[in-house]
């Protein structure tokens, strides 16, 4: 794959996404998605901190912290490989899995920040799959609410931000509608 021409820098935030191709299935069953998230936290080691996540049937958000420069387009092309080859061989299929390259668009501010990972949160319960996000186990949501989470998932970076887990919780809560179509704007643009 050509080399990536939205670099990524040191100390800044990213939200990181891709559809399946066709807007089809990337992930069949349960353990599609968790090889997805091992390869992620493969990937990512100590060079991007992962700050939220959430993996649908058809596509995946991400939001890292670039820790290093250049490390975030490598990391993405061998998870993007790395997972198509997989898939191709288990279920015996050929050609693109994904729709192109991932998607990596900087996240300009904190407010951006909280609002995108709400967003990206509450995925699951806008498209009717469970009624609350912490009912989705592929989403980093259920990680904020206990401190047993994968380690390179960073939740201090977010709960700084709230004084208290019961506040990170009624944030999500609180979502207004109108909300949905400041971030959806910003997220693709």
């Amino acid at each position: 794959m050509p080399y990536r021409l939205n670099p990524s820098y040191k100390d800044q935030y990213y939200h990181v996404y891709n559809r399946g191709n066709n807007r089809e299935q990337i992930y069949f069953e349960k353990k599609n998605y968790s090889y997805f998230l091992k390869k992620v936290y493969l990937s990512f080691d100590n060079s991007i901190d992962l700050v939220a996540y959430c993996l649908m049937p058809n596509h995946y958000h991400l939001v890292v912290k670039s820790l290093a420069e250049g490390k975030l387009e490598k990391a993405m092309q061998r998870i993007s490989t790395g997972y198509t080859r997989a898939i191709n061989k288990a279920y015996n299929r050929t050609g693109h899995l994904f729709a192109g390259r991932y998607k990596n668009k900087f996240i300009p501010g904190d407010e951006y920040l909280l609002h995108l990972c709400r967003y990206i949160h509450l995925n699951p319960v806008r498209a009717g799959l469970v009624k609350e996000a912490k009912d989705w186990e592929f989403s980093s949501y259920q990680y904020y609410l206990n401190s047993n989470h994968p380690k390179i998932l960073n939740t201090g970076i977010l709960l700084e931000y709230f004084k208290t887990v019961k506040s990170f919780i009624d944030f999500h809560k609180n979502f207004q509608e109108e909300q949905n179509y400041y971030v959806k704007d910003l997220l693709f643009q």
